[in-house]
């Protein structure tokens, strides 16, 4: 999937208001390959690369665990520190939110904010794909799409 310009920035602008309506230090949006779609707050003060990539596989071994149990997935995850604490949704089905807060805000507040903020990035994400299939559907057509796995091995095996 594509994320243009326009998107991108309502993502971000997204991020900026949960972030501020749930008192939150931090907000990120990740793919679930791991990699950092867009983030609000005082990012500066984590590792992004390595706290996305440690949410999607703790995202990824909660699905396991979920299906082990019967369950399709827990869509909502929850860790507690001692000052710092973390929330962790799904969105859209394909993407990873991660709010982390501390004792100005409360868990409630954050469920509270993370609801009204996944309706919003649900509906960017939809006009995302739709947008994407409109541009599919008038692309020309790829120069590689004619290459056959036997002209790559063809081309290898001299």
């Amino acid at each position: 999937m594509e994320v243009y310009e326009e998107d991108y920035e309502s993502l971000q602008e997204a991020l900026r208001r949960l972030r501020r309506d749930s008192n939150a230090k931090a907000v990120f949006l990740i793919d679930k390959n791991g990699q950092q779609i867009a983030a609000a707050g005082d990012i500066e003060n984590f590792d992004s690369t390595s706290l996305a990539s440690l949410t999607a596989g703790n995202v990824a071994a909660t699905d396991g665990l979920a299906k082990l149990i019967g369950e399709r997935e827990f869509s909502v995850l929850f860790h507690e520190g001692q000052r710092d604490h973390i929330h962790i949704s799904i969105v859209a089905r394909r993407a990873i939110l991660l709010v982390i807060f501390d004792e100005r805000s409360s868990l409630g507040l954050v469920r509270l904010r993370v609801k009204r903020a996944s309706a919003e990035m649900d509906r960017i994400f939809e006009a995302m794909e739709r947008r994407g299939e409109r541009g599919l559907a008038g692309a020309e057509p790829s120069p590689f799409s004619e290459i056959t796995d036997e002209d790559i091995d063809s081309l290898f095996s001299e």
